[in-house]
């Protein structure tokens, strides 16, 4: 009895001691470095979340390791609510991509809710012959062997996307990693490379003013924007069921206290239905998340099956880093 009553007093205490939440600013830990798709999503929700949370958000970038290295920092730092980890896809995929991972992807972390999914687009250098889809698929079977593909790296949403690519036309290319997003786009856009297949917040920009060649969409359906409402997808264009989205979550240590987490995800729903988020989240190509994953027991059922997805394809590509 006196066990249940200490019990009972300390939670009490807890709950007190969270219950002025969050009294001094919140860092959100980017995995990637600053200018990269994203550091712009955590930025844009960092900007909402902030006047509904009413404290400072403050992004840092921990970048290194396909993504690794900040998200390992956040599943040692202090459960307090006050380090959180704002991660792509990588969250899923890394198991399978790395060896010796410095953190257990479902156990290590507390799940507070998915953000947006951004689709892909296959593009590619201004100078390339193909002018639509039909035509690139002619290009890529003329030209078996000699195909460069670019990607920002071991795990990035580019290289994940050139995979699930190169195993659907079934044609052999040149894998190209770069160190980034920005070093890949330069070289695709001096014609150093020939093809990438990356995020709309990374190619929108560079689609409109003309400057890339834009061939179709990963997602089922067609995208609204003006700038990618012309694009085919792959599925359309005989890729039957090829559908990739880069997501983005938001994470805290294992052991943050419930109070924290519950005042977090409600700030999060809010953010996510901020006028100003969802435009600017939207002249990018993305998708502002709706339904149950903005919860965090769904968004942890969401990661487990992207991992089920996910490892599949990677072991199949027998790319690894230790």
């Amino acid at each position: 009895m006196k066990k249940l009553l200490l019990a009972t007093a300390l939670s009490t205490l807890a709950g007190a001691a969270f219950a002025e939440y969050p009294e001094k600013p919140i860092t959100i830990v980017v995995p990637f470095a600053a200018g990269g798709p994203t550091d712009k999503v955590a930025r844009d929700l960092g900007e909402a979340l902030r006047t509904k949370i009413n404290q400072v958000i403050v992004i840092e970038n921990v970048g290194g390791a396909g993504g690794t290295l900040g998200a390992s920092k956040v599943s040692k730092a202090a459960p307090d609510g006050y380090t959180l980890l704002l991660h792509h896809i990588g969250m899923a995929t890394s198991p399978a991509l790395y060896r010796n991972l410095p953190f257990k992807t479902l156990e290590d972390f507390e799940y507070l809710g998915l953000i947006n999914e951004v689709p892909m687009t296959v593009v590619g250098r201004p100078t390339l012959p193909a002018n639509n889809f039909a035509e690139l698929m002619k290009w890529l079977e003329a030209n078996k062997g000699k195909v460069n593909l670019a990607n920002a790296g071991l795990g990035a949403a580019s290289h994940l996307c050139g995979l699930l690519f190169q195993q659907s036309v079934k044609i052999d290319m040149t894998t190209v990693p770069y160190k980034g997003t920005a070093p890949a786009m330069n070289d695709l856009l001096g014609g150093q490379v020939d093809i990438m297949c990356d995020q709309t917040t990374n190619t929108s920009g560079q689609i409109e003013s003309g400057k890339i060649k834009a061939f179709a969409v990963t997602t089922t359906k067609r995208l609204t924007t003006p700038t990618l409402a012309k694009l085919p997808t792959l599925d359309e264009s005989g890729m039957k069921g090829f559908n990739v989205s880069i997501w983005h979550g938001l994470y805290a240590p294992k052991g943050t206290p419930k109070a924290a987490l519950d005042k977090i995800n409600t700030a999060l729903k809010a953010a996510l239905k901020d006028p100003e988020f969802i435009k600017r989240e939207e002249a990018l190509g993305a998708v502002v998340v709706t339904d149950n994953r903005v919860n965090g027991a769904d968004h942890k059922k969401f990661v487990e099956a992207e991992i089920n997805k996910w490892g599949p394809v990677i072991k199949a590509a027998g790319q690894y880093a230790d």
